[in-house]
């Protein structure tokens, strides 16, 4: 029998505590009963109490009514997956049950000790560049059951963190401006001399040849460009509105908000984009029309008027890139691209910042050290040679 109770703190907020009977303790043949406090919601504190009675049920008296790590981080991931997008909460417990619950999800928590949460940080160290996240999620966990109350101190603020020896840089893959150009002289031979009878080929000839000079003249994300409609574009004042992404969720791929609110943004393109954008949109009715299929205004579908996806448009770049006898660089290559142009033309970090959707101008310069450090060397050269002395 359980009782549930809200209560207040002195600074006024209120939680909630449940007070339930678990049994009669065989040694002393006294009714054991404790309370749980600290909870933010009745659901809570119903799902705590549901889990310490199980507990008890699965492992009997002797556990004393401790709960193993992965009991604290499900009552955390319950709270957690509301707070933020879908795709988010998806990676996460990706995350969990790839790395972190193998090693501590079956242990008590009030068990684990820093020795062993050190030695699981070193190896993730050795193993993965996104250790660091690894560790955030863990501590966060230990966390929250500090504040149900399971356990007294965190054991991962003790931990230190590895620093990891500077590997060779990692090398962005884009194209240069040459390359870039290419690739879309490529596509609009293929375009425009009808280099296929086939009505499929024809569409997806002229489906490569919108999306890559898009991504490769935006610089906008995959996932941005496949959630386009066509009145996204304003072909008036050459712009466009970037408000929402393709996301991954668990009943399969779905338009959602951007992940940031930086994500939000216009983008103004220059008029040939813009023009082969329209052309498209026109082409693209009339494909839709002979197969009977109603438009539905997004930009980028297939012949078959389906969604299409990331993994698609990644296969189609490969394709593309040994079509024209080029390096891979996938589709998030042509972003990179983009960014390459950028800082070659002149902008400021600022400027790639806002056009790109980064949250932060430390990202973009995180990215794109490698790209900018050979515009400087290109400037440096261009200096010399203009000197001569």
């Amino acid at each position: 029998m359980a009782t549930f109770k809200q209560y207040k703190l002195k600074d006024g907020s209120k939680k909630w505590l449940f007070k339930t009977y678990l049994g009669i303790d065989p040694v002393t043949g006294k009714q054991i009963t404790t309370t749980r406090r600290g909870f933010r919601t009745n659901k809570e504190a119903i799902l705590a109490e549901k889990m310490l009675q199980h507990e008890f049920i699965e492992e009997g008296f002797n556990r004393k009514g401790s709960s193993t790590f992965e009991d604290a981080y499900k009552m955390w991931f319950d709270s957690y997956k509301n707070t933020v997008k879908e795709t988010t909460s998806m990676k996460t417990e990706m995350h969990f049950d790839k790395h972190i619950l193998p090693i501590f999800g079956s242990l008590l928590i009030d068990k684990i000790d820093m020795k062993l949460c050190q030695k699981s940080v070193n190896k993730w160290a050795e193993q993965f560049e996104m250790f660091g996240l690894l560790m955030q999620y863990t501590s966060k966990v230990f966390d929250y059951a500090i504040h149900l109350e399971m356990i007294s101190s965190n054991p991962f603020r003790s931990v230190i963190k590895p620093r990891k020896k500077k590997s060779s840089e990692k090398k962005l893959k884009y194209y240069n401006t040459s390359e870039l150009k290419q690739v879309m002289e490529y596509l609009k031979n293929k375009v425009d001399n009808k280099t296929t009878s086939s009505r499929l080929k024809q569409y997806y000839n002229e489906f490569d040849l919108a999306m890559f000079r898009l991504l490769a003249f935006s610089g906008i994300r995959v996932g941005e460009a496949l959630a386009l409609s066509f009145s996204d574009f304003d072909f008036s004042s050459n712009t466009l509105e970037i408000t929402k992404t393709m996301s991954d969720s668990k009943n399969g791929h779905v338009i959602s908000t951007p992940k940031t609110e930086s994500s939000r943004r216009t983008i103004m393109l220059d008029e040939a984009t813009m023009l082969i954008i329209k052309k498209w949109q026109l082409r693209q009715k009339e494909y839709l029309f002979a197969n009977k299929i109603k438009s539905n205004g997004m930009v980028f579908i297939g012949f078959d008027g389906s969604t299409m996806i990331r993994q698609d448009v990644y296969q189609r770049s490969k394709r593309l890139s040994k079509a024209v006898g080029l390096h891979t660089i996938g589709s998030h290559g042509y972003r990179h691209s983009h960014a390459s142009m950028l800082f070659e033309a002149g902008a400021s970090m600022k400027e790639a910042q806002e056009r790109l959707g980064h949250s932060s101008i430390e990202m973009t310069m995180n990215v794109y050290t490698h790209v900018t450090n050979e515009t400087k060397k290109k400037t440096v050269e261009k200096i010399v040679n203009y000197v001569n002395f």
